[in-house]
């Protein structure tokens, strides 16, 4: 059972090979958001699951995880279409997630929290992309930030949170997974951290700065703009009210 529970785990919080099948499904799911309750609850579920069976972790699975990570954060410099690029980025944060599980850390469902919801807002954005050009390709529009101002704005504030930006509650759930982390395993999730950051910059690069195109397109209505600035605002409070805590 010890092993099956450490299975179980290993699906939802991917460790190679079992991240494959996260990402095949997630690759076949086209509705926006069903990918991001999926992008909201996979892990959670994962650690449900370590919480209720209480597996026994083997040594070797947590630098498998670290391995995980390391493998979908490389395969993010080179992958272009943004629907994929969500995934894998997923994939390499869930898979550290095995670190503060295994260091006994409380918080864990808070750090799910602060990184579900901007791969969840990302999740709806692609379904933005795909509606309005027929694909979420990086390189294959570029100006967003002149043609779809307000989208590409909360495009680039989604990825910044993601990569675990300054003042967005992620950065501190991964600065208090960093601290409590042993040296080797410190050294490389925060090479991790970086791949992520130039991961986000280049995906930036691709789409938002550039030549825009003659096309008229529909931006972000400002309402939702406004919601989502309002989303982004509590997150960060909620990050600073639980830094002492962290």
């Amino acid at each position: 059972m010890t092993n099956l529970g450490v299975l179980l785990v290993a699906l939802f919080l991917p460790v190679f090979p079992f991240s494959i099948g996260f990402n095949a499904l997630f690759s076949r799911i086209r509705q926006p958001s069903l990918r991001a309750v999926m992008l909201l609850g996979w892990p959670l579920v994962g650690v449900f699951l370590y919480r209720l069976l209480e597996p026994q972790v083997p040594g070797w699975l947590v630098p498998m995880a670290l391995a995980t990570a390391a493998f979908y954060g490389f395969r993010l410099l080179s992958m272009r279409e943004v629907g994929t690029w969500t995934g894998f980025i997923a994939t390499s944060i869930w898979a550290c997630l095995w670190l503060p599980l295994v260091y006994g850390d409380r918080d864990v469902m808070l750090y799910v929290a602060w990184f579900g919801v901007p791969l969840a807002v990302l999740a709806f954005l692609v379904g933005g992309l795909e509606k309005r050009y027929g694909a979420a390709y990086s390189k294959l529009y570029g100006g967003l930030a002149q043609t779809i101002p307000r989208f590409s704005g909360i495009f680039v504030v989604t990825l910044l949170a993601i990569m675990a930006t300054p003042v967005f509650p992620t950065f501190f759930g991964m600065l208090s997974i960093l601290v409590a982390s042993k040296p080797a395993a410190a050294f490389t999730l925060a090479s991790l951290w970086v791949l992520w950051s130039w991961a986000g910059m280049r995906l930036i690069q691709g789409m938002i700065v550039g030549d825009a195109s003659d096309d008229v397109i529909e931006d972000t209505p400002l309402a939702l703009t406004w919601g989502f600035a309002a989303l982004m605002l509590v997150m960060i409070i909620a990050g600073f009210a639980l830094t002492g805590e962290l």
